[in-house]
């Protein structure tokens, strides 16, 4: 997307890399930090449904894969073992494919799931909106692992999205982000800018101007978000690449 919404140029923005959710978790090694578990349960609830959208695609009925989903959970943040993942070159969004794939080929039934997990709700799917296990039901034949990295990709860009609400509503902005969020990724129709002008009650070229820095923001948050996942900053668009053409796959 550029600001027109469309092509490679949406991934130019390039802030600094900092310590982030992932290198906080491979950096502690064993996991037995509370830095470590805070971080990953961060990255934990930011990432489910992606997973709970792979175990539907496996053939689980919604019940089933919402289950199986928190105990996976609840076994990834028991265990706090991530020796074997490569710190210089590990992805959080490989890792947890990789992680749940073989946790389903280990899983024998529901009750040995519950075994594994100790009985202990550590993140509940239960605090989630029951429409977001509806809103993006599959709705082609894709592979699994597409599914899972095309969600992924959806749910990163929705929750840059979330982030810039929250620093236009910090700054005063709510109702102009309201106004104008539709213009993030898809081009004006004719009159448009006007009729947000009037709304907002200034000249059209300003609404130009403030959509211009907005998608600019956007693209900062969604390159931090991505950082997020990543172990390094060299990763950061070899991921963006990967994730751009999950969406358009």
């Amino acid at each position: 997307m550029t600001d027109s919404g469309q092509g490679e140029s949406f991934f130019t923005g390039r802030p600094a890399f900092a310590t982030t959710h992932w290198s906080v978790v491979l950096q502690t090694g064993d996991g037995q930090s509370p830095e470590c578990l805070a971080a990953l349960e961060k990255l934990c609830r930011t990432y489910w449904f992606p997973l709970f959208a792979f175990i539907r695609r496996k053939g689980h009925g919604e019940e089933d894969a919402k289950d199986l989903t928190q105990q996976f959970f609840a076994r990834l943040l028991a265990r706090r073992d991530f020796q074997t993942v490569d710190a210089r070159k590990g992805k959080f969004r490989t890792f947890l494919l990789a992680a749940l794939t073989h946790f389903l080929a280990n899983e024998r039934d529901r009750a040995q799931a519950a075994k594994r997990g100790g009985g202990r709700t550590l993140l509940s799917l239960d605090e989630m909106n029951a429409e977001e296990f509806h809103r993006f039901e599959p709705a082609t034949d894709i592979s699994p692992d597409k599914l899972f990295d095309r969600r992924w990709a959806m749910t990163l860009l929705a929750q840059a999205v979330i982030q810039l609400r929250e620093e236009m509503a910090a700054a005063g902005k709510l109702e102009q982000f309201e106004r104008l969020k539709g213009f993030l990724t898809n081009d004006a129709a004719d009159g448009e800018y006007a009729k947000v002008a009037g709304q907002l009650n200034c000249a059209g070229q300003t609404v130009g101007v403030l959509v211009h820095r907005l998608r600019q923001r956007y693209r900062e948050l969604v390159r931090a978000e991505v950082a997020h996942t990543v172990s390094s900053p060299t990763e950061v668009d070899e991921e963006m690449r990967h994730l751009l053409a999950a969406l358009r796959n």
